[in-house]
């Protein structure tokens, strides 16, 4: 029988995000403009409500000065 490789979804750790914006003194409306994107769709990433694509990540870690993908990002297992 074929093992079925699993598929993972990225999510965005909320806490860590949060934490990088209180650093910064920066707000969540704030951030969206930074990360040209809108205040509602970060807050579907925030509540984990989607998945941000590889595009979205790079514009979030540059708005936010992170450089590590773990810094902000995390892998969940989809079964």
């Amino acid at each position: 029988m074929k093992r079925r490789r699993p598929s993972y979804r990225v999510k965005l750790v909320r806490d860590k995000v949060w934490k990088i914006m209180h650093r910064r003194n920066i707000s969540q409306n704030e951030l969206a403009k930074l990360s040209g994107m809108s205040s509602g769709y970060l807050s579907l990433l925030m509540r984990g409500l989607r998945s941000p694509s590889p595009g979205r990540r790079r514009q979030l870690m540059r708005a936010l000065g992170v450089t590590r993908f773990d810094d902000l990002f995390m892998l969940e297992t989809v079964s």
